[in-house]
């Protein structure tokens, strides 16, 4: 979408790398007086392949191999996200001055929020890409490091999202469901009447897109048509959803440090086509998404989807044959674009901070209160 002519007055960038670190969502937002947002300029930014590839080992639970890399790569990915954010102003044909602030996500590199094992009475969240480095290099405020101050406040620190998924897609006509399939899926649940809830369901590209990554070569299963040439596994199906995480009741939240590939490994037979397995996990995505709405918020009618997992028609068709009673269609279709709302959600969180506005849900992370997220590093 190009920029119309004139610089909006309220213009915010969001930045976001997810779970699945599969390049840097750069999103130019204007926030309009009603207190709408629209998206003025969308782009994906690659990540250096040796850096991914880092990213995404320590995010699965890999042991860094010293203090000296972990703060090197935290500037690393500092630098690539204030690049991302220059290189979207560069085709915006916009300059630094016209952009009120940043909002980074980082790069999530452990997530803790019940606590390391053997020491739960010390819950974290990691999000790496120090916002100094961003702010100096790109020129423009930044707001980083938004997960933390809900998980000191007893809260998981995800979602983070739903309150702007309530601000922007509630209806008081229908009871509705915002589904993100990322490299993690997770709902918003937004009743007619009563208060917003969200949680994490369980793993969704990340799974796909490493096993499709191991057995075809490719970065993920382009329209679902690996997992199509198999077919599901109902054994293996069934020893992963009993895992005891999916048993677990909200608030909660998850990453690759849960669901990785291992994790699959140790529910294997060993004799299982590859293009079965994929089958499997697609299906597993579709089954927990459909289980966990189902107990939570059964009367749902309209489920809008966003995430990369939108554009696997497979997965999209599998989950609707799991709810029936529900109508599955694009956040698009909202005003909102569904490969680019978790970074446009990340713009919106920095004005909440710079308005002195708490950017979490108490209902939904379980913090003991609303608070204000993210530090602010000015631009100079």
């Amino acid at each position: 979408m190009a920029v119309q002519p004139g610089a909006p007055a309220e213009l915010y960038v969001g930045l976001m790398s997810g779970t699945s670190a599969d390049g840097i969502d750069a999103a130019l937002v204007e926030f309009v007086a009603d207190g709408g947002c629209i998206l003025r300029l969308g782009h994906t930014y690659p990540w250096d392949p040796l850096v991914r590839a880092r990213l995404v080992e320590l995010g699965q639970g890999g042991a860094a191999h010293s203090l000296e890399e972990l703060a090197t790569l935290d500037v690393r990915v500092a630098e690539a996200f204030a690049d991302a954010a220059l290189a979207l102003l560069e085709d915006a044909g916009l300059g630094a001055s016209a952009i009120r602030a940043i909002g980074s996500h980082g790069q999530t590199v452990r997530h803790r929020p019940a606590g390391a094992a053997g020491d739960q009475r010390h819950p974290f969240t990691w999000q790496i890409g120090d916002g100094n480095v961003i702010a100096e290099r790109s020129g423009i405020a930044t707001v980083a490091d938004f997960r933390r101050r809900d998980v000191a406040a007893g809260g998981h620190g995800a979602p983070l999202l739903p309150a702007l998924h309530a601000a922007v897609l509630r209806s008081h006509d229908e009871d509705r469901a915002v589904l993100n399939l990322g490299g993690i899926a997770n709902f918003t649940l937004l009743p007619a009447q009563g208060e917003v809830r969200g949680f994490d369901t369980g793993p969704a590209n990340a799974l796909l897109d490493a096993w499709c990554a191991i057995h075809r070569g490719v970065a993920y299963d382009a329209g679902g048509a690996f997992a199509a040439s198999g077919q599901p596994d109902h054994a293996l199906l069934e020893r992963m959803r009993s895992d005891p995480w999916f048993r677990l009741p909200p608030p909660k939240s998850t990453g690759r440090e849960q669901f990785h590939l291992e994790w699959l490994r140790t529910h294997l037979g060993g004799n299982e086509r590859p293009e079965d397995v994929q089958a499997t996990l697609l299906e597993l995505t579709a089954a927990t998404v459909a289980d966990a709405l189902l107990a939570h918020q059964p009367t749902t009618r309209r489920v809008l989807a966003c995430g990369g997992g939108v554009h696997n028609p497979l997965l999209i068709s599998r989950i609707q044959a799991r709810l029936p009673d529900a109508s599955i269609e694009s956040t698009a279709g909202h005003g909102l674009d569904p490969d680019f709302v978790e970074a446009m959600g990340f713009a919106w969180l920095a004005r909440q901070t710079l308005l002195g506005l708490p950017g979490n849900l108490p209902s939904v992370t379980g913090a003991r209160g609303l608070r204000v997220l993210g530090v602010v590093y000015p631009a100079a």
